[in-house]
């Protein structure tokens, strides 16, 4: 077992390990609700909309952490002014502005002289660099994300029903909305340090995916999703310390691949079920 336990005796990677349980926290409370409203491609686009401001506060010597939430801000606004003044549709407005963000983030890199190394940080993370500050951000992050979730709970849910009953009902379903993108920014941004931009949206839809295959209820999803999320880093660090492979891509690829495996097992129970079901004697 000591082969388990030897990347844990490292302070870096103790600080790794428990950055990513809460970015796995985090992700699970947001990514329920991405899977429950089908989202995921809002979470793809913010992940990449954050690239120019992570770049520009790269390049400038700002907080990268505060580049990256002004960018996915300015981005998530902007689909809900393409979506109400040029009356785009959701996924055109997304589409847009995706394309846009990240050409734009491409753009500063080139311009950049030596930006190779920074950009291999956006793109990809870097969960061994995770400080002691970068952990209280962490867990301001996720209490945040725990409590917008707890107070719009019921909104929410009205929300995924049906957006004209939550109207009628008075749970402002525009708010809802607007409380949810901000849910989704608040993941995103916060996981970047973890997984980077191009690899956070496993983390965020892939424990969900996972628990959402043992249970309907949403909070039992999101309970599960974390628990799934936080195994799903400490076994993506450990591989990576053995493999020598980067560690947030190793992280991402662990919690992918446990959604497919929830799903092959879910199936094989299921199976199991049906076979047993049709083994039972029929009624005299």
């Amino acid at each position: 077992m000591s082969w388990l336990l030897d990347p844990f005796s490292l302070v870096f990677v103790q600080r790794a390990l428990l950055g990513g349980v809460l970015v796995a926290v985090l992700c699970a409370v947001a990514g329920t609700w991405v899977i429950v409203r089908g989202m995921a491609f809002l979470g793809e686009a913010l992940a990449h909309g954050m690239l120019p401001g992570v770049a520009l506060a790269t390049v400038l010597g700002l907080p990268v952490l505060a580049g990256a939430a002004v960018s996915a801000v300015v981005m998530s606004l902007g689909i809900g002014v393409l979506q109400r003044r040029a009356k785009v549709s959701y996924d055109t407005s997304i589409g847009l502005l995706f394309v846009g963000m990240l050409a734009l983030g491409v753009i500063v890199i080139s311009h950049a002289g030596s930006f190779a190394t920074d950009a291999t940080a956006i793109l990809f993370g870097d969960i061994l660099a995770v400080t002691a500050a970068d952990l209280v951000v962490l867990a301001v992050a996720v209490a945040l994300g725990i409590a917008a979730a707890a107070l719009a709970h019921r909104s929410l849910v009205a929300l995924a029903i049906d957006e004209r009953v939550a109207r009628v009902l008075g749970l402002r379903p525009r708010v809802a909305q607007t409380v949810l993108v901000g849910l989704v920014t608040l993941a995103v941004v916060a996981s970047y340090q973890a997984v980077g931009s191009l690899l956070v949206v496993g983390l965020l839809v892939a424990p969900a995916v996972a628990a959402r295959q043992w249970t309907e209820r949403i909070p039992s999803t999101m309970v599960l999703a974390a628990a799934i999320g936080a195994l799903a880093v400490a076994v993506g660090l450990v591989v990576s310390w053995h493999a020598a492979t980067a560690a947030g891509a190793t992280i991402a690829a662990t919690a992918i691949a446990a959604a497919g495996i929830s799903w092959l097992l879910r199936r094989a129970t299921n199976e199991v079920r049906r076979r047993a079901f049709a083994a039972l004697p029929a009624p005299a």
